[in-house]
């Protein structure tokens, strides 16, 4: 009893931080001095530990976080892409970016008119509904997710990375009317057509080049009434939130995991897209 109340009494000097979103990445284990003993990594269910002589602390400290059958054990070797996420600078990394993180910094900090702040948060309505969905999806092992993608310009409200490619994807306000979607232009309801199938193409042509690999460009439209696309518009895949799981599950496989997770560590940092 005196053991377990020592080990608690110590425990209380660690702190455990998140990484990442959150709910999603590692937990750390961190001394008063901000440096870290553990981390707990959530989807392998696995404790690294970095300072062994203080097991017991660690356990006593994450097991509010614990679940299920924990293994335990030095960090694994660590992989060339994960030397290269941990030598990438806090600011030049895009994955804690949350879905419409433009829309809420001009929300928060902006001094825009009403008729702005409304038309911004409808923007940020969407990419969050379909940033839900997307992180739902990455939620799986073999995806990964980066959402509101820009340096020094807005490149993709969220970039995919699966084993069936690259998306790059555009987000699309259906405001509860009929969207029609052609070769080159979008309308919907009786606004005026406005060229997402050209901008939603120019961005994949930026992501294929800053990464050397095939990306497509894709139109997610959330809260249309109906949905309309044109049979000759083949380049350009047009998803909504209830479509978007089947459309890319059933795509075919391309890329192999360790593609993948080097994919997202290049895409994930800033310097990539200037």
């Amino acid at each position: 009893m005196a053991s377990t109340s020592a080990s608690a009494s110590a425990s209380r000097g660690l702190k455990v931080l998140p990484s990442g979103r959150p709910g999603r990445g590692r937990l750390y284990v961190n001394l008063p001095d901000g440096r870290a003993v553990a981390w707990y990594d959530r989807r392998a269910n696995r404790i690294s530990v970095l300072a062994d002589e203080r097991r017991e602390e660690i356990l006593t400290a994450l097991r509010p976080y614990l679940t299920g059958t924990v293994a335990i054990g030095p960090p694994p070797v660590p992989t060339a892409e994960d030397l290269l996420r941990l030598s990438l600078p806090p600011d030049e990394d895009l994955a804690p970016n949350r879905p419409g993180e433009a829309q809420l910094g001009t929300l928060t900090y902006g001094t825009t008119g009403t008729r702005a702040r409304h038309r911004l948060r409808q923007e940020l309505t969407v990419r969050q509904r379909m940033g839900d969905v997307l992180d739902a999806l990455a939620e799986l092992e073999d995806w990964k997710v980066l959402h509101s993608l820009h340096s020094l310009h807005p490149i993709a409200d969220h970039l995919l990375i699966g084993p069936p490619g690259v998306f790059c994807i555009r987000t699309v306000q259906g405001r509860r009317q009929r969207a029609v979607i052609g070769d080159l232009l979008l309308t919907v309801g009786r606004s005026d057509p406005t060229p997402d199938p050209r901008e939603a193409r120019r961005a994949a042509a930026y992501a294929t080049r800053a990464l050397s690999t095939p990306v497509t460009p894709v139109l997610a439209v959330v809260d249309a009434t109906r949905l309309e696309v044109a049979p000759t518009l083949r380049d350009v895949r047009v998803i909504t939130p209830s479509t978007t799981s089947t459309f890319l599950t059933n795509a075919p496989t391309t890329l192999k995991l360790p593609d993948v997770e080097a994919l997202f560590t290049t895409a994930r940092d800033r310097r990539t897209w200037h």
